[in-house]
């Protein structure tokens, strides 16, 4: 805790203050990666989420065999997305 008591003291921050900007600051970076992950898979199969997906394999417009491996990726994606929001929201 050295390095983050020398850089809070530097900036003239607590380090309590300095660990929950870090955090808000990594948790806002995670969230823009799987949102643009979200956005390409979501793009790739011209569906707004994962249920726009499950309902075009089932129409039979996307096949099944191809969205197999995409459909838990972006089901995935979208639970990690949804927690790091309720992170977000309690910082």
């Amino acid at each position: 805790m050295a390095v983050i008591d020398a850089v809070a003291k530097e900036f003239n921050m607590k380090p309590k203050e300095l660990l929950k900007e870090s955090l808000k600051t990594y948790l806002e970076k995670r969230l823009s990666k799987v949102e643009a992950d979200i956005f390409l898979l979501a793009k790739k199969y011209g569906v707004k989420d994962v249920f726009d997906l499950d309902s075009k394999v089932k129409e039979g417009i996307v096949s099944e065999k191809e969205a197999y491996d995409d459909y838990f990726v972006l089901d995935n994606l979208e639970a990690e997305r949804k927690k790091i929001k309720g992170f977000l929201e309690k910082l």
